[in-house]
């Protein structure tokens, strides 16, 4: 006798074939998704659409206490999921094809499976993937320390414990195959992953006030972001911006921003110093990135009552960069004089 999943199954290709023939591209099967007690019941079910019409067929409904969904997916939704912009892997690399119209949609499936595959296994992808999903998470812990109700701190703890393993997962090359189901179990098993993430992900689930929470998943936070910084310096090796003509023509542009900088200090105005200098830091910041500079700290040596050591961080931070454009053999685009600009530039 044939299981449940596999009846509903026969039910949704029979009403393809009588109702939908030539309006239903593909049916898909993906049982990733389901407790080990239903095993033989669940199936999740999707298809791909050829008109409007097809829309039709969707449907919602319950078995034996086992809730059903037959629905309309979308390439561009599959596309997303292939380029991991979409925490639903094992809905796409691990589905069935159970029913398909014709040769070329079924090869269009395939590619996706194939192109999720390739993603899944370049780790600088993958690291690329993992850096967006702690950017969601610094954004989720930004609101969650607003919050005060202990089950919406709750629910952003575990939004935020969800995106992080996804992170790092997809930096270890792989997926959850049963999404949370055994996350703990796949997190400890996996090779890499950042220090203490399992302890913080357990005392996540215990943790019985806002404060423990956003405490425990600030915590959690921080070690990924150290982990994925490790990760990003050897995942970047080789691939800096190696035109120091680039570098050159940014630090003309911001050879004003120091002099702000200098003019602020002289005249022991903190606060303009104080926000000149953070612009500054920004664009220090992203060029360490690109050109894999060593790390430029100017705002460390801020004081709002003693300008001096702040200044010399400044001169010593240009004269550094100054003398790596040089060291690369670009020489500054820089003129004593109005006369002897418009004299070489005539």
């Amino acid at each position: 006798m044939k299981k449940i999943n596999e009846r509903v199954i026969d039910w949704a290709i029979n009403r393809i074939k009588t109702e939908y023939k030539d309006e239903v591209r593909l049916l898909i099967g993906a049982d990733a998704y389901r407790l080990e007690k239903d095993v033989g019941k669940v199936v999740s079910s999707f298809y791909f659409p050829a008109s409007q019409k097809a829309n039709g067929m969707a449907k919602t409904f319950i078995i034996d206490g086992i809730g059903y969904d037959l629905f309309p997916m979308s390439w561009e939704r599959m596309e997303r999921i292939a380029e991991l912009d979409e925490d639903n892997v094992p809905c796409l690399l691990d589905a069935k094809i159970l029913y398909s119209s014709g040769e070329e949609d079924k090869k269009h499936f395939l590619e996706l499976q194939s192109r999720l595959r390739d993603n899944l296994h370049n780790p600088q992808y993958t690291l690329k993937k993992a850096l967006e999903k702690l950017n969601i998470v610094m954004e989720i812990y930004q609101t969650m320390m607003f919050e005060e109700t202990l089950y919406k701190v709750r629910k952003a703890a575990g939004y935020i414990v969800n995106f992080l393993s996804s992170a790092i997962a997809y930096t270890n090359q792989t997926y959850f195959k049963n999404a949370y189901v055994n996350q703990i179990s796949d997190l400890s098993a996996m090779k890499s992953i950042p220090r203490d993430f399992v302890r913080l992900y357990e005392a996540i689930v215990k943790a019985s006030s806002s404060e423990e929470l956003k405490k425990l998943c600030y915590d959690m936070i921080y070690n990924t972001r150290q982990y994925l910084s490790s990760k990003k310096g050897k995942g970047k090796k080789g691939k800096f911006n190696q035109n120091f003509k680039d570098l050159a023509g940014w630090y003309h542009e911001l050879s004003y921003a120091w002099r702000e900088v200098y003019h602020w200090c002289d005249q022991d105005k903190a606060a303009r110093a104080f926000m000149r200098g953070c612009y500054l830091q920004s664009e220090l910041d992203i060029v360490r990135e690109e050109f894999g500079l060593s790390e430029m700290d100017l705002m460390g040596a801020f004081n709002a009552d003693d300008m001096k050591a702040y200044r010399k961080r400044a001169e010593t931070l240009e004269k550094q960069i100054v003398s790596i454009i040089k060291e690369h053999g670009v020489t500054l685009d820089a003129y004593d004089t109005i006369d002897e600009f418009l004299k070489k530039n005539a």
